[in-house]
């Protein structure tokens, strides 16, 4: 697909510039060595206006990844936030997937930078891994390890995993791949988070292995406010295959059901399941169709 044509801006530093004019330093860190952070948004065009979901926590995540690869960031994140809405504004859009990107400045060596920039782009992108239902399988490729790597922080270079795991899966005629851990563990899909329902509640994996990504902890308020029971608890391969039904969260992909996982298929409907219910509930959150109580 297309990101950008002759006339899309982006916000670099601090100004907007055609996004075919913002140049690339051949010699930082991040495009040597993936030495950099990223975060992903979506604004959703509602009633009450184009709205980003969930901007602060999204900011405030994009801080918590520098400060965890000591990348140095001094911006303002209420700044970023009205940048990224005249972004949008910029562009024309009204609803669009939103990428803020910090990269480090020119640097050979094997050190933390000292030097930052950072860039936002918007494009309109549907769901990342589209609408209908997924066929997954298990991965032979494992999430990184947490002790050798800040697995809390979205890091550039982090998703090298993500690309060989999802490259390999569409190569054997799935969808998505699920990795997982050192311990063997089923831990997440390559950039979404998991959970599955099994006798009327909803399991997900702990937080120590996976990713703490905002829909996931937006469908565990959900759960909370709805009256479903949710547990998070380490998964084996047998328990993803024996459930009811499973789905993936995240803000690219919202929350999308699986289908099958590598030869077994799910019995249960999804129409009929409580991940279709959370997956409508999520939906008139984000298009603010109806108000919400957060539960911490």
């Amino acid at each position: 697909m297309q990101y950008y044509n002759q006339n899309t801006l982006v916000y670099l530093n601090g100004e907007f510039v055609k996004a075919n004019q913002a140049g690339v330093d051949l010699f930082g860190q991040s495009l040597h060595y993936g030495y950099g952070a990223f975060e992903g948004l979506r604004a959703y065009s509602t009633h009450n206006g184009t709205r980003i979901f969930k901007a602060e926590a999204h900011f405030e995540r994009l801080r918590k990844s520098c400060e965890a690869l000591r990348l140095p960031y001094t911006w303002d994140n209420r700044t970023l936030i009205e940048k990224s809405y005249e972004l949008l504004e910029a562009n024309n859009l009204r609803a669009a997937y939103i990428r803020p990107l910090i990269f480090s400045g020119s640097n050979m060596h094997l050190t933390s930078s000292d030097q930052a920039s950072i860039m936002i782009a918007a494009w309109e992108w549907g769901p990342y891994l589209g609408q209908n239902l997924l066929r997954v399988n298990i991965s032979s490729i494992e999430r990184p390890n947490p002790r050798s790597f800040p697995i809390e922080a979205k890091a550039s270079g982090q998703y090298i995993n993500s690309i060989l795991a999802t490259s390999d899966a569409l190569r054997h005629g799935f969808d998505e791949a699920l990795l997982l851990d050192q311990e063997g563990f089923v831990a997440q899909a390559s950039s979404e988070n998991l959970f599955i329902e099994k006798d009327f509640k909803i399991y997900t994996p702990p937080l120590e292995n996976v990713f703490p990504g905002i829909t996931r902890q937006t469908v565990i308020n959900i759960c909370k406010e709805l009256g479903f029971d949710i547990i998070e608890k380490k998964l084996t391969i047998q328990d993803i295959y024996s459930a009811d039904s499973a789905f993936l969260s995240g803000t690219a992909a919202e929350i999308i059901g699986i289908k099958q996982v590598d030869d077994v298929i799910y019995k249960e409907e999804w129409e009929h399941s409580i991940g279709a219910s959370i997956q409508r509930k999520y939906k008139n959150l984000v298009l603010e169709q109806e108000n919400y109580e957060v539960i911490i």
